[in-house]
């Protein structure tokens, strides 16, 4: 079998939906493994736009199982409206076509209330939260405490940690200046839901188990990118899970031995949404310039990301701390017309030169880019889907981002469009 994880290498946002949903035609099973519906992943196809946060790509791609993974916290209301939304759009999807692992923590509507109230009294404190309940929900999977999907199927185990539950975000809410928990309702309310959710509940492991038996492809889906991971990004400004593909085999249920590629995701630029440090942005003429030839606003809350040039630092260590074997670059089309290009290739940190991302929250901010500039081009590389359609000068560009990363570009993405992808080296090819 062959098992090809795709992991974002800056701080998500890389285009990961059109990359997965393109392998996901090579796939057999699509997994999602961590996050929640914070992320956002925005899928053309033939012109149609599909919108998705919980459901791996792979779904409009007939014949292909997805799975939810135990690694994602999941919230049901969501995923129940999610599923009706593509139904509409001509996607059915039943229990043949989309597996939730039992084993998953849910988000609960106590998760929003607490990360909403926690990121206003934070005040110019803020982490940029999405406020849809992810990092509570982590904290209470860690705390022993959560509600798990096949919690649904037992109303007696369910009132059991409700109150356990219940002890803790008591005092919380309290202290949050939030109206008390009733967790009366609440469990009305997930019971309400419960035929339809555990309808798709299974052990996504044991079905892995069979497909990595059986020699199947498996594509692992990542959410954010890994320098949002909770350890290995620019804490705190991360998200509540790792983003890293070793979380793959934990998020998953499998073994890490199923995993024999890694994909890392960069756009030709960066960008990010919310707080946190950013070396290379440019709040000026040019990161509105990407900003708006790029339509770069999130896809989940609206918000413009914050736009600058391409960080090889960055996107280097992140290769490195999730074991990247190739990358693929998405968006090289929204840089056509620049007459120079600058690339980030090491850090100033007071009087020293550094090639790395550090870990102290004061030294992330402090650090300043160094760059080297390169010759724009002229051309338009939009739509193509073969080495020999692209300017020289891009082609120029891409080699360098390879020499400064030290991975090859394995996959070139030259517009939203599903099939606008120059192929160097297919990773489910051994």
């Amino acid at each position: 079998m062959t098992g090809v994880v795709v992991v974002g290498a800056q701080w998500g946002d890389e285009g990961k939906g059109k990359i997965v949903d393109w392998l996901s035609s090579r796939a057999d099973v699509i997994v999602r493994f961590q996050g929640g519906h914070n992320a956002g992943h925005t899928l053309v196809i033939d012109g149609k736009i599909f919108k998705l946060n919980l459901l791996p790509s792979g779904v409009v791609r007939g014949g292909k199982l997805s799975i939810i993974g135990n690694g994602v916290v999941v919230d049901p209301w969501h995923l129940l409206n999610e599923i009706a939304s593509i139904g509409k759009s001509g996607v059915q999807l039943g229990p043949d076509d989309l597996i939730l692992a039992d084993n998953a923590v849910l988000i609960l509507p106590w998760h929003k209330d607490i990360d909403a109230a926690r990121e206003e009294a934070a005040a110019g404190a803020q982490i940029g939260t999405t406020r849809r309940g992810i990092g509570p929900a982590y904290e209470d999977k860690v705390g022993r405490r959560a509600i798990r999907v096949a919690d649904l199927a037992d109303p007696a185990a369910l009132d059991l940690k409700l109150d356990r539950l219940l002890a803790h975000h008591r005092p919380l809410r309290a202290g949050l200046n939030l109206p008390e928990p009733d967790a009366e309702q609440l469990k009305r309310d997930l019971l309400a839901i419960a035929p339809q959710i555990l309808a798709y509940a299974q052990p996504a492991w044991e079905r892995l188990d069979q497909a990595v038996r059986l020699g199947r492809r498996i594509l692992f889906e990542g959410a954010q990118g890994v320098m949002l991971d909770v350890d290995h990004g620019t804490y705190p400004f991360v998200t509540s899970s790792n983003v890293v593909s070793g979380q793959a085999a934990a998020g998953s249920g499998v073994g890490p031995s199923a995993v024999n590629y890694v994909l890392g995701l960069a756009k030709a630029y960066t960008t990010r949404v919310g707080g946190g440090p950013f070396p290379t942005e440019q709040d000026n003429e040019i990161g509105q310039r990407l900003g708006t030839i790029g339509h770069e606003f999130g896809t989940n809350t609206g918000r413009a990301r914050r736009c600058g040039w391409f960080d090889s630092v960055m996107v280097r260590q992140a290769c490195a701390v999730s074991g990247v074997t190739g990358l693929a670059l998405t968006k090289l089309d929204v840089l056509d017309g620049f007459d120079e290009i600058q690339i980030c290739t090491h850090y100033k940190l007071g009087d020293k030169i550094i090639n790395h991302f550090p870990a102290g929250m004061t030294d992330q901010a402090n650090v300043q880019p160094v760059y080297e500039t390169v010759k724009g081009w002229k051309g338009s590389t939009r739509g193509a889907r073969s080495w020999t359609q692209l300017p020289g000068e891009a082609v120029k560009y891409v080699r360098r981002l390879e020499e400064l990363v030290g991975k090859p570009v394995a996959l070139l993405s030259t517009s939203p469009e599903r099939e606008d992808v120059i192929l160097m080296r297919d990773p489910f090819e051994k």
